[in-house]
């Protein structure tokens, strides 16, 4: 059985699209997926949040990661703004802490948050309160995420690619054809 590094350069190539630009960002990529896929398999609950430019990405995400054509269980994933809509309001340190002890007793197994969007919007102080949230980050570098550039006239098929490899990462782990360290 393959690691998930291996397995997620033969991933890459099997893609019919131009993936390439993913060979060598897969080192920094294959450590934060084993992480996630860990944490799914424990039972966390996933909580998705971008920012406004990607909110029709979070939609996406939302329709096809428990679409019921799927062979698969359904995965604990969520719209953060479904769970809290005013998120907005999280304004003080003292409002973030309360929202984080909502949380802790909502997610009782725990969670953890997907953030994909700019690292200079506002909802990155509720994605950076904790070191092991999925980051997917455009045009800011900080340790743990994945670095986009908002510059990349390919950055939303860039996206959709990355989803599409996650979701197979996903299928991989669910059904042992891969191995996790």
């Amino acid at each position: 059985m393959p690691k998930l590094l291996e397995w997620t350069l033969e991933a890459i190539r099997e893609e019919s699209s131009d993936f390439s630009w993913m060979e060598e960002r897969r080192y920094t990529w294959t450590p934060l997926v084993e992480s996630v896929l860990h944490r799914l398999l424990d039972g966390q609950a996933v909580l998705l949040l971008t920012d406004p430019k990607r909110r029709w990405f979070e939609q996406y995400i939302l329709d096809a990661i428990n679409a019921p054509d799927r062979n698969r269980p359904f995965l604990p994933v969520q719209s953060l703004r479904g769970v809290f809509a005013d998120l907005q309001g999280i304004d003080t340190s003292m409002r973030l802490t309360l929202f984080e002890d909502m949380l802790d007793i909502t997610y009782p197994q725990g969670y953890f948050i997907w953030y994909i969007g700019e690292g200079g919007h506002a909802y990155t102080k509720i994605a950076y309160q904790h070191e092991n949230n999925f980051l997917w980050l455009i045009d800011e570098e900080v340790a743990g995420s994945f670095l986009m550039r908002g510059s990349d006239p390919q950055l939303d098929t860039k996206l959709l690619q990355l989803y599409r490899l996650f979701d197979r990462s996903i299928d991989a782990a669910l059904f042992g054809q891969v191995e996790l360290t």
